[in-house]
């Protein structure tokens, strides 16, 4: 059963996730921030006479040193989003600056775009750790496929449903993912992958079931899911034992879009058509979600100078041929 609320703003805080809730967002994570916040100004008000929710809400960002911009960031654009709906019943309600934590003005990260050889690696390694015994993941080799193959994000691989997985028509099911839903279909050839793990995995009459579980039998998270890919990472020599250099999990979307958009100037398509189709299929409101997956990497470059190439000599054969 879900505790309840205990700080003085508790009917609101369970007003606000009702409200998010039927916008249709699941809003876990923000729920988690907003019960460690009521946790927090339980005891910050108690011992208090009198006290104001500015306060409260600097004396909670900055309750731990040495924190992570980022972290700090998202806690403060929940809280903001908390106080936006409390100003609704009160226009003169606080609501703190985007300025309390703004975003880091450092270089922006580089994703890592893996090469089809480095993916072979991991799905060798990963197949050698699922035949390994219950200390390790079981279908470890079927995940880095899913995600490299469909792009999905890891919290909706994490939440697929074997009713979700349709193996005749070749298609995902993602259910209320970033407040909306789609479908992705996925190449037959990943279809042989799905039924050997499923025929591990072993059938269930329950299609509400997770598709992919741990080996325990408990159904997997985001975050298990990244720890598990950064650990088949370090096994395999891309990243080193502590710190954040090398390949992220997310990386393997990352590398998905670009190896799509491959494949396409390969293929000779308008690239500037498909994208719409690439955004769709990924789950972004429009392209602009979807331009941060496009890195340049030097072949893509190569690929859009060779077309470039062939436009530049084609026209500029249509000119001498009509004498201009």
């Amino acid at each position: 059963m879900t505790p309840p609320f205990v700080s003085p703003l508790a009917t609101e805080i369970q007003g606000f996730l009702v409200f998010k809730r039927a916008l249709g967002y699941k809003y876990q994570r923000g729920e988690f921030t907003l019960r460690e916040f009521d946790r927090f100004l339980s005891h910050y008000a108690g011992g208090r006479r009198r006290w104001h929710l500015r306060d409260a809400v600097l004396a909670w960002l900055c309750r731990k040193e040495g924190r992570k911009p980022v972290t700090v960031t998202f806690e403060l654009a929940v809280i903001r989003q908390f106080c936006l709906y409390r100003r609704r019943s009160e226009p003169s309600g606080f609501v703190p600056g985007r300025v309390w934590a703004p975003q880091s003005t450092e270089a922006k990260f580089l994703p890592y775009i893996f090469t089809l050889s480095q993916l072979r690696r991991l799905l060798r390694v990963a197949t050698q750790l699922d035949q390994r015994g219950p200390r390790f993941p079981r279908g470890l080799r079927t995940l880095v496929l899913v995600l490299y193959c469909t792009g999905l994000r890891l919290g909706e691989v994490a939440r697929l449903r074997l009713a979700e997985v349709d193996l005749k028509r070749g298609v995902l099911f993602v259910s209320q993912s970033k407040g909306r839903s789609r479908w992705v279909p996925f190449h037959p050839s990943l279809t042989p992958e799905l039924r050997r793990y499923l025929a591990h995995r072993g059938r269930c009459s329950d299609s509400s079931e997770p598709f992919f579980l741990r080996q325990d039998g408990r159904p997997l998270s985001a975050k298990w899911v990244s720890d598990q890919l950064r650990g088949l990472f370090r096994r395999v020599g891309m990243k080193p034992a502590a710190g954040r250099v090398g390949p992220r999990p997310y990386d393997l979307r990352h590398t998905f879009a670009v190896h799509r958009l491959k494949r396409w100037y390969r293929a000779g398509v308008d690239i500037q058509a498909r994208l719409p189709w690439l955004s769709a299929y990924m789950g972004h409101l429009d392209i602009l979600g979807t331009q941060a997956y496009l890195t340049a990497t030097p072949d893509l470059l190569a690929g859009a100078a060779r077309r470039f190439r062939r436009h530049f000599h084609r026209r500029g054969g249509e000119h001498e041929a009509n004498g201009q």
